[in-house]
């Protein structure tokens, strides 16, 4: 026998005192029956069987403490068994399924946990893998002879002999019946001091405290997953687009995501207070109400504005949330924003009138015309051609229309225009826009602002002409007093700028960034009889962005008139162009 180590405390220097041992044991016994206690406890809290479930929003700080308490728990009880079986070293490993393999767990006695972190044995190999398969404890009295050991990791262990008993958790019914059991692992005790031999009294022990030990790490882990199932549910509820409050029975809130935090410009403090603190709006609050009573159906359109902000629309639908039993513990209150939704709704109401509007003007002139001339053959030449060449204005009117309503639908549907690429003068096909829309107007005075010498660009001719048109007719049409309209012609490095500018009667700064969205039209007293589908620079955007790979913008000043600018590539990349627009 080794000669005693003073380093060793007392305990391991000598034999335990059964009485001692009894003690210990119970102890543990104690301690496990607490741990199952607060288990019970806490897996009935999150599964809503505990009312106070609701009011408990702060899993993760509770998580730590629990997962702490049982941790330590568990270190004790490594110490004791190693302190009981004179061992120099003890480690537990955990079964893992998706490698099968076992593999080294802390906490452990004797061992370093990164040299823990390395201990991974196949399911199959060495004694940890007999015993885990088998089921049956093992004691080994040389591991460098023993031909058991092949595949374990001893020799980086520094193991001279040892007892390994399965860590095996036992589910029993109500009269205390085991029902199942599982191996989740194998518990090893290394190197019985002073130069002894594990015996089967330590076996006994092992296997008396494998399964203490089995219960621990099962409730651990048990643990973990519910408190990571309800942080994954956590974040989802944090990320959803459309604001989410959760209300206790007593009407406090438990649970507000990021969204809904940001509708009612509030913090994540707000858990615990008063939702009578938190939503002032009446109506919500009475539809909170209405299903905490019990009433189905709850939902109402709610406008919303915070601090000065835009107003938004809100669907408000509030329900019971209940547990597993059916009993209800509170209220879930969703709040989605149709404020786009309501928009476009008014918007195309509007489309519809104004469309409306725009065929029967032209239509009227044209049957107006057509019956005059029908009534009365003796119209003078001059008359007569001045009447026809109504007709032809108004009909191209009606073309354009078409056609832009036509192309809008294609877009809409996620059809593209085929382009037709080419060489284009741009100047020259702006200076053609400028004359045609000139006889088209008399009060305004329209200008080429160009360098006499401008690159030829690649791009679709007739789609460009849509563009510079359909821009210089905005210019004239919202500049109803007159003045002049200036086509702009720039070089910008590798790309070329076309800018049409008016002195017309502008656009409000909160209106810029919408003028391109379809439908949209800015309704004002100033040009409340401008009439216009408001699809017309939608298709412009589509045009410069989808076929010509550029960009658009506008630039205005109330009062004082708008500049539109289109950026397109010189040289365009014709192969990505028609990729895109196939």
């Amino acid at each position: 026998m080794d000669e005693k180590d003073d380093t060793q405390p007392e305990s391991q220097q000598v034999g335990v005192d059964p009485a001692e041992l009894t003690r210990t044991i119970s102890e543990l016994k104690r301690e496990l029956d607490e741990l199952r206690g607060r288990n019970v406890e806490l897996e009935n809290r999150l599964s809503g069987k505990d009312p106070r479930a609701v009011q408990d929003v702060s899993v993760p700080v509770e998580a730590a403490t629990t997962i702490s308490d049982m941790d330590a728990t568990l270190r004790r009880l490594v110490q004791r068994i190693a302190m009981i079986l004179q061992a120099e070293k003890v480690l537990m490993m955990f079964f893992d399924r998706e490698a099968g393999e076992l593999m080294g767990i802390p906490p452990a006695y004797g061992l370093d946990e990164d040299i823990i972190r390395m201990v991974r044995v196949r399911a199959t190999h060495g004694i940890s893998g007999e015993v885990f398969r088998e089921g049956r404890p093992t004691i080994f009295h040389d591991a460098v002879t023993d031909k058991r050991t092949e595949g374990d990791p001893f020799s980086l262990l520094h193991v001279h002999n040892g007892v390994t008993v399965p860590l095996v958790i036992e589910k029993r019914d109500d009269e205390n019946r085991v029902i199942d059991r599982t191996t989740i692992g194998v518990l090893h005790a290394f190197n019985k001091r002073h130069g002894e031999d594990f015996n089967d009294e330590d076996v006994h022990l092992l296997e008396r405290m494998a399964k203490s030990a089995a219960s621990i790490i099962s409730n651990l882990r048990l643990y973990q997953e519910i408190v990571e199932e309800k942080e994954e549910l956590l974040q989802t509820l944090e990320s959803l687009y459309a604001g989410l409050v959760v209300t206790s029975n007593e009407g406090r809130v438990t649970q507000m995501n990021a969204s809904a935090r940001a509708i009612f410009n509030v913090t994540s403090e707000v858990i615990g207070r008063d939702v009578r603190d938190v939503i002032l709006d009446d109506e919500i609050r009475a539809l909170i109400v209405s299903a905490q009573e019990g009433n189905e159906g709850n939902q109402t359109e709610a406008t919303i504005s915070t601090d000065g902000r835009m107003e938004r629309t809100y669907n408000v639908q509030s329900a019971q949330v209940k547990n597993e039993e059916g009993r209800q513990i509170g209220v879930v209150t969703i709040f989605n924003d149709v404020t786009e939704l309501k928009n476009i709704e008014r918007m195309k109401s509007a489309f519809v009138a104004t469309v409306s509007h725009e065929l029967r003007t032209p239509l009227t002139a044209i049957k107006g015309f057509v019956s005059t001339l029908l009534m009365n053959d003796d119209f003078p030449e001059e008359d007569r051609r001045e009447f026809y060449t109504i007709i032809d204005h108004e009909c191209d009117r009606l073309t354009r229309l078409i056609n832009d309503l036509l192309n809008i639908a294609r877009i809409e549907a996620g059809e593209s225009l085929k382009p037709h690429y080419s060489d284009v003068d741009v100047r020259a096909l702006c200076k053609k826009v400028a004359l045609i829309q000139q006889q088209a107007s008399h009060n305004h005075q329209l200008v080429l602002d160009a360098p006499d010498e401008f690159p030829v660009i690649v791009g679709d001719e007739d789609k460009l002409d849509q563009i510079v048109t359909n821009l210089v007719s905005n210019a004239i049409k919202y500049s109803p007093e007159g003045g002049k309209v200036t086509i702009h012609l720039k070089m910008d490095d590798d790309h070329v700028l076309i800018g049409v500018q008016d002195q017309g009667i502008g656009i409000p700064k909160e209106h810029l960034s919408k003028v391109f969205d379809r439908f949209h039209r800015v309704h004002n007293e100033d040009n409340r009889k401008i009439y216009g589908t408001g699809l017309g620079l939608f298709l412009v955007k589509h045009l410069v962005e989808q076929i010509h790979l550029g960009k658009v913008w506008a630039e205005s000043e109330v009062g004082v008139g708008s500049t539109f600018w289109v950026r397109i590539p010189i040289q365009l990349d014709v192969a990505k162009a028609e990729e895109l627009n196939k």
